[in-house]
């Protein structure tokens, strides 16, 4: 099948669906359709309308089988920087996504999509996996900051960025367009909101010096929309307080806080009989939570969080939509079981458009 037909196959289902959604007639369907095959013949490819990135956008956080958090996904903001043709234009949009994102803890659902690949063969790439996450450092004591970050911090140094070598510095903004070289963007630290954790009940917690950043923005996915590749489209919600307390501070691989916390809770970490892990997570994720509330910083729990995601599935269920999942990811790492999630089974069948790991 030719590029041309391949497009055309995903550009029809797609306006379809969307237009049907927006409740536009069939007859402005049918025009549409007539454009873009119009379109996909004479130039090979086409381009969408603001209304349809917009509404596309939303359509896949709400086919994204990995998020719990697709309830709302309507209220998703789209920045259009497809008219973007530099990387300080591009960083701008980005500094721009992490202000009103953040806007003053009060988190907002934001997507910004860059120009598609197939305009002037040059890809847009965003090199960080997060547009803020923390570095991390090789020294002789072993390493500082976030293990999953060393690879990335590592190609920052080789631009010739430099840290402070603590274990929470936020790495700049590496961006590329084509085959141009790499460029390197500091983030303003005005735009950097951050939530120092303290436990409501353990004042030596406080010991622990920890910090995170308030907003979660992914930028390591391409999104798809109608056949079109959008290799650079960062998007964030908010936290869901696991994501921090039971993994990025509690893995083993990443900065593996909990011997650390069991110290401090002079618990008996001889035996996992003890069950020791299980309740230093328990505290780490109470802290996490007490901490962004009592900081005015949007975060949910994993029982909210499972909640929401049950009105979501009613409400795709009233409009005729099967919800898929991947239950490996909706299942919260802490106390699954206690979820409706754990005791239901999805079918993970990717629909379109979606969001996709960079080498999917």
């Amino acid at each position: 099948m030719k590029v041309q037909d391949q497009l055309l196959v995903k550009a029809i289902p797609f306006i379809q669906e969307c237009y049907s959604e927006l409740g536009k007639s069939e007859a402005e369907t049918n025009s549409r359709l007539a454009d873009i095959t119009q379109a996909i013949q004479h130039k090979g490819c086409y381009e969408h309308t603001t209304e349809e990135l917009e509404h596309g956008a939303k359509m896949a956080w709400r086919n994204s089988n990995r998020c719990i958090g697709r309830l709302f996904w309507e209220t998703l903001r789209v920045h259009d920087a497809r008219h973007i043709v530099t990387e300080e234009q591009m960083a701008e949009a980005l500094f721009k996504h992490i202000e009103v994102a953040t806007n003053g803890g009060k988190i907002r659902p934001v997507t910004t999509i860059f120009p598609p690949v197939h305009d002037k063969g040059e890809a847009f790439q965003i090199w960080n996996e997060q547009l803020i996450r923390y570095a991390c450092y090789e020294t002789e004591e072993g390493l500082v900051g976030d293990p999953a970050s060393l690879h990335f911090t590592k190609q920052c140094l080789a631009l010739g960025w430099q840290g402070a070598g603590t274990r929470f510095d936020v790495l700049p903004l590496v961006v590329q367009i084509g085959e141009r070289a790499p460029r390197l963007f500091e983030i303003p630290s005005s735009l950097l909101l951050e939530v120092r954790i303290s436990h409501p009940e353990i004042v030596a917690f406080e010991q622990l010096k920890l910090q995170w950043y308030a907003v979660p923005i992914v930028s390591n996915m391409r999104l798809e929309i109608g056949g079109i590749s959008y290799t650079a489209a960062p998007f964030n919600g908010w936290y869901m307080g696991t994501e921090i307390g039971a993994r990025n501070f509690a893995d083993e691989a990443r900065y593996n806080l909990l011997p650390h916390v069991a110290a401090i809770m002079g618990l008996d970490t001889r035996r996992d009989a003890s069950l020791w892990k299980d309740r230093a997570l328990v505290e780490l994720n109470i802290a996490v939570l007490h901490s962004y509330q009592q900081q005015g910083v949007a975060i949910v729990d994993h029982h909210t969080a499972a909640r929401q995601f049950q009105r979501f599935e009613d409400n795709e269920q009233k409009t005729g939509r099967d919800v898929t999942g991947d239950w490996s990811w909706l299942i919260p790492p802490l106390s699954p079981a206690t979820t409706h999630v754990f005791h239901q089974h999805y079918k993970n069948e990717v629909k379109l458009p979606n969001f996709f790991y960079r080498n999917e």
